[in-house]
């Protein structure tokens, strides 16, 4: 276990060292952009680590009132996905029992969701409004949910990255994403640079939800282009900073066409966060 002050800190963590990593075509501490600055993200992470982290809130009411309170802080949506990911995260880290590793403790965070966490979730979700959001034919986050959260998750799953994460335990970021943070972090580069490479490293495999409600499949071959060769030069490079040039190149470029890469942006958070806490779950 955990405790609440532990848990906001590491979370407040995760989404800085995400700020300070240059992540094509999304804010940080190199640029600003999509009528969004560092400071809001910043002002974010601080108001929504309070109600995140609250042990006395349900798994939907930490989602809720995270939300709400970014919203209050802020005014627009900066962190949804973020929240929805880290939440449920949260809840394991906090409950997990010696000696359950974090992914069972989230396995069973996730299958014992309930009716009013989905409504809860509802209600932040259109609360936060984020860019691209439609109807659904079943359980449309406008209306009462009749299913548990999970099983909502469950059928958007095939259209959001984010809900793919609830409806499959969070397989990117336990087999894919915190690995190569892992492999990255042991070159003795720093975890801004690590957090680079696990944003690039999903959004040349995986098409970026954010992006696919705006645009379709418009850009997805030309993000999947630019990354792997990113990702390339980051394997070449002996320092870093060298992909400075091409980093500033393809940022421009993406902001210039409005390419936002957010849901891959949420799912680095989160991975950072994963890491933090299975180090401390494992000391």
């Amino acid at each position: 276990m955990i405790a609440p002050d532990r848990l906001e800190a590491l979370y407040r963590e995760a989404c800085e060292i995400e700020l300070q990593a240059f992540k094509p075509g999304n804010v940080s501490v190199y640029a600003d952009g999509h009528d969004m600055t560092v400071a809001d993200f910043r002002r974010s992470a601080e108001a929504s680590s309070g109600p995140l982290c609250n042990p006395a809130y349900s798994l939907g009411e930490k989602i809720y009132y995270a939300v709400k309170a970014t919203r209050e802080a802020v005014g627009c949506n900066t962190n949804l996905g973020i929240v929805l990911l880290c939440a449920p995260l949260v809840r394991a880290a906090a409950d997990k029992p010696e000696p359950v590793s974090l992914r069972q403790a989230l396995t069973q965070v996730l299958s014992s969701t309930t009716i009013e966490d989905a409504d809860w979730v509802f209600r932040a979700i259109t609360l936060a409004a984020p860019g691209g959001l439609g109807s659904a034919g079943e359980q449309d986050v406008h209306q009462k949910a009749t299913v548990n959260l999970l099983e909502a998750m469950k059928l958007a799953a095939s259209r959001d990255r984010i809900a793919f994460q609830y409806s499959s335990g969070y397989q990117d970021i336990f087999d894919f994403s915190t690995k190569v943070y892992y492999n990255v972090i042991r070159g003795r580069i720093g975890r801004n640079w690590a957090a680079l490479a696990v944003y690039v490293g999903l959004l040349r495999r995986f098409p970026d939800s954010h992006i696919e409600r705006k645009y379709g499949n418009q850009y997805t071959g030309m993000v999947v282009a630019r990354m792997a060769a990113l990702e390339d030069a980051l394997q070449q490079a002996e320092n870093p900073e060298q992909t400075l040039p091409l980093l500033y190149q393809i940022d421009q470029e993406f902001k210039s066409q409005g390419i936002n890469p957010g849901t891959t942006a949420d799912l680095t958070v989160a991975t950072l966060f994963t890491v933090w806490l299975e180090d401390i779950s494992s000391a």
